[in-house]
């Protein structure tokens, strides 16, 4: 047997168990905030382990990926009310901040309690933090922390004055509530801009929705199309662990309201009763199920679209369709928005009777690559129409798909490609009835009102409709608002209007799929000459 003296010297020193220990400490952020730093919680009483919930260790995966992707960070995040996301923040910059040389953090927040709340949390960290990993400080403020021995530490400021934090460069950026920053576009130009673009270099944008059109509005949806560097990282308020309650005895889901069914609504998003409970009465403490959906978002398209906007199509509506399982019978059809504008994507649906396939979008092509790409497309899959629209370089894209042979004026079996005027008088132009109670209702406009009440009527038919589960998609079928006419046709928010005055993005990809209901197209494949068949729908669910 071993002596004992021989066992003893095996054993790892207290030095080498120390140096283990800091180690992990410095790799495994998770394993740090749990046994380094101490957070309040709503209960109140002391302090206790920041444990990374659901919600705080999706953003850390989401983080991490994007750095280890592309060396740096830059994201948006979207969120509900106290759901983690400025405490990550805070541990994830606190961590870099004291393992680490010359590590500036600033934190930039909507308004001076806040401020004083986040920096507040920073010195609880630096006060709990174990002695083995508390860095030394030179200066300790009620607006900076120094760590002296590292040349890193943190400040804070408040979003009021213009171009706060422009004078002195930056590493880590915490912007807090960014949609409610009084001059937004002025600290975008300052202190986003103090940090420069350099591996390790990170900057987090948060924030709850406020409206559609401002600042944060515009970035996330950027983000959402891929322009950009920024990431858009939505987390859903089911996720966070503590909205929940006991379910008291009797309680049942509430489906009086046909806008706001809890039944469907616990369906789509998988949800327990007890966090219907807890829903039921943060909705009675708002006083409003639409600004729930605002400050506690299942959705990103839902945390903007119910902030006073009346959208045409109906985000219920929208995410029924979202989170529907339908087979698609028919003929493929496709629809197609070309480019109008100069931040426009190049849109295409494909949809098969009840069910859109897909939706792809592409920037930056002009029309010839655009033509190119319509063209692949019928080549590959054989659609047995394609619908353009002809505003902006589609009449080009149009032209160009005619002249290769893909548009037969004399003939509409052999004609694949078929033109749409968005602006042209609708097909329809007497009275309609709803396709749902059969009451009587405005006409359209235009042919683009036209499409688009095809493709409401569409999601609202009782067969149900199925679209890609896409917060973007969702985005683009609620942007749309509608007024009518003094002949009381339907007008539909115009994309002009939309972009100028609103500062919404162009609903390229919902045009796209309203453009598949241009037409009916008959379920019997017709022959075309020697172009291929196709294999598409209309809409109907044929």
């Amino acid at each position: 047997m071993p002596s004992t003296s021989s066992s003893a010297s095996s054993a790892p020193t207290r030095k080498q168990r120390e140096l283990k220990l800091r180690q992990r400490l410095k790799t495994d952020r998770a394993f740090y905030c749990e046994h380094a730093l101490k957070v309040l919680t709503k209960k109140g009483g002391d302090p206790v382990p920041l444990k990374l919930n659901r919600i705080q260790r999706e953003i850390d995966r989401r983080l991490d990926e994007q750095l280890a992707r592309i060396g740096l960070v830059r994201a948006l995040i979207l969120k509900g009310r106290q759901v983690g996301v400025s405490t990550y923040v805070g541990g994830r910059y606190y961590h870099r901040a004291t393992h680490s040389r010359g590590c500036h953090v600033f934190i930039l927040t909507h308004e001076q309690e806040a401020t004083d709340t986040l920096f507040g949390m920073v010195e609880r960290f630096h006060l709990h933090v174990p002695a083995l990993v508390r860095p030394s400080t030179s200066n300790e403020s009620a607006k900076e922390l120094l760590f002296d021995k590292l040349d890193s530490g943190y400040r804070v400021g408040t979003a009021g004055a213009k171009a706060k934090g422009r004078s002195k460069m930056v590493r880590l950026l915490h912007g807090s509530e960014v949609a409610f920053w009084p001059n937004a576009a002025s600290h975008f130009a300052g202190v986003v801009q103090a940090v420069p673009f350099e591996p390790g270099t990170e900057v987090v944008l948060e924030s709850t929705a406020h409206g559609m059109g401002d600042e944060f509005h515009q970035r996330w949806q950027q983000a959402e199309r891929g322009e950009g560097d920024y990431i858009a990282i939505f987390v859903p308020w089911f996720w966070h662990e503590e909205y929940t309650r006991p379910v008291p005895p009797g309680f049942e889901l509430d489906d009086s309201d046909p806008e706001n069914l809890d039944s469907e609504y616990m369906e789509q998003h998988g949800l327990t009763l007890g966090q219907m409970v807890w829903r039921r009465a943060k909705i009675a403490e708002l006083k409003d199920p639409l600004l729930f959906k605002q400050e506690y978002p299942a959705t990103a398209a839902e945390a903007f679209q119910n902030t006073g906007h009346d959208s045409f199509i109906k985000p219920r509506d929208v995410m029924r369709a979202r989170k529907a399982q339908l087979e698609g019978h028919g003929r493929l059809v496709l629809g197609v928005d070309p480019s109008r504008f100069g931040a426009d994507r190049f849109s295409v649906a494909h949809r098969v009777g009840r069910k859109v396939l897909k939706v792809e979008s592409k920037q930056g092509l002009d029309t010839v690559a655009g033509a190119n790409w319509i063209k692949t497309l019928i080549d590959t899959l054989n659609p047995a129409k394609v619908f353009i629209d002809v505003g902006g370089i589609g009449a080009g894209v149009y032209d160009l798909l005619r002249d290769w042979g893909y548009s037969d004026r004399d003939s509409y079996d052999k004609n694949v490609v078929r033109s749409v005027d968005f602006g042209g008088a609708p097909q329809q132009t007497e009275l309609l009835y709803s396709q749902i109670d059969n009451k009587p209702m405005a006409g359209p406009k235009n042919r683009r009102a036209e499409i688009w009440m095809r493709s409401r009527d569409w999601l609202q038919e009782p067969g149900g409709a199925d679209i890609p589960d896409s917060d973007e998609l969702h985005a683009d079928a609620c942007a749309p608002g509608y007024s009518y006419d003094t002949l009381n046709r339907l007008v539909l928010e115009s994309k002009e209007h939309m972009m100028k005055i609103r500062k919404v993005r162009s609903p390229d990809e919902w045009d796209a799929v309203a453009l598949t209901f241009a037409e009916p197209v008959p379920n019997d494949p017709a022959p075309r000459g020697n172009r291929p068949r196709g294999a598409g729908g209309g809409w109907q669910g044929q």
